[in-house]
């Protein structure tokens, strides 16, 4: 959903963005590359900053994008001209999803390096390499299917798409270094403190820096559109969205004036505006669900063009379903909304 009160956020570098392959200098010791994507979301921000780490001079990457010829391609020709002649250190990746994560196994083996990420995100993404979590396969579209998306013709490409996740993100990294809530790391001189987030991923690693007032947010907090909160068929009773406002509360304890680097859109300052249009985003689309659910016995297919306004593509309508289920369970769970399961296999709210 894009953000009607984005004039309320300032980017300080106006529209400048890197272009694939070149790093952006953002700050003394911080560059910000950007990466491809092949979906409606077309670009992850990744960035780099200076490092040492056992009298080694060097960078640490955080982020990888997802494993494609284009990626490598990219990261290739940033190795050869904006790294000042210097190794890569480390590898951090934020949480599990593909356009994180994709190419952490390459990196990691292309500089003999370690990845850092937390244990949670690191055993699902050894898991879902091997098989597929939450947006292909028989499973997913059974689970799609009881919460009334009964259009064959998706049904089938959901079924499909059971290598969803291992095509982006073919191998893990066999070993990596444990990130945890409140953890510190120096990251050449300087302190960044690990604040983990729910909802999104299982256990997302957001990293601030009180001394340069920098947050590398991933995707918890994003300028232009909501984070993806969804539920999916490994975990089916979750309760992802009240755990994804629970965690933007910790983002209000930081600087409001501190800047944003965001895995998608621009680097930005108004945090604390930001945390708050979430939050009220979220409110709205609530009372939409419970107007729907009052008026009528409602399932998550139904919720779709109360959700979203525009015309999805199957992509986008896989994440669209998990978020209409969250924003269902987020009330149901809370005692607001009752569950009943139809003689045809659906779920209804009401």
């Amino acid at each position: 959903m894009a953000n009607a009160r984005e004039s309320e956020l300032h980017y300080p570098l106006g529209e400048t963005l890197p272009q694939p392959g070149e790093a952006l200098d953002l700050a003394p010791g911080v560059r910000w590359v950007r990466m491809g994507l092949p979906f409606a979301l077309d670009h992850i921000n990744l960035w780099l900053l200076r490092d040492r780490i056992d009298g080694r001079e060097g960078w640490t990457i955080v982020d990888c994008g997802i494993a494609s010829d284009d990626t490598r391609a990219n990261w290739e020709k940033v190795f050869a001209e904006r790294l000042d002649g210097l190794p890569v250190l480390r590898v951090m990746a934020t949480h599990f999803h593909p356009d994180h994560l994709g190419l952490a196994h390459w990196l990691t083996e292309r500089w003999q390096c370690r990845l850092w990420m937390s244990a949670t995100d690191f055993n699902l993404a050894r898991l879902a390499s091997s098989s597929t979590v939450g947006m292909g396969g028989a499973s997913a579209a059974a689970f799609f299917g009881s919460h009334g998306l009964t259009d064959p013709d998706s049904l089938d490409k959901i079924r499909a798409r059971a290598d969803y996740y291992p095509k982006m993100v073919p191998v893990v990294p066999s070993s990596y270094r444990r990130l945890m809530d409140g953890m510190v790391v120096d990251i050449g001189g300087r302190s960044w403190r690990c604040i983990a987030g729910y909802g999104h991923a299982p256990e997302h690693i957001s990293l601030f820096c009180e001394e340069a007032k920098l947050l590398i947010s991933g995707d918890m907090v994003l300028p232009r559109i909501s984070t993806n909160v969804s539920v999916v068929d490994v975990e089916p009773e979750a309760d992802p969205l009240n755990l994804y406002l629970d965690s933007l509360g910790r983002y209000l304890e930081l600087p409001a004036d501190t800047l944003v680097l965001p895995a998608h859109g621009k680097p930005f300052t108004g945090l604390h505006q930001r945390v708050e249009q979430l939050r009220q985003h979220h409110d709205e689309r609530l009372a939409d669900v419970v107007a729907a659910c009052r008026a009528a016995p409602t399932h998550a297919a139904d919720l779709l063009p109360v959700l979203f306004k525009r015309k999805l593509d199957l992509h986008q309508t896989t994440f669209a379903m998990g978020e209409a289920i969250a924003h269902l369970h987020a009330l149901w769970l809370k005692g607001q909304l009752r569950r009943d399961l139809g003689a045809d296999g659906i779920y209804r709210f009401s």
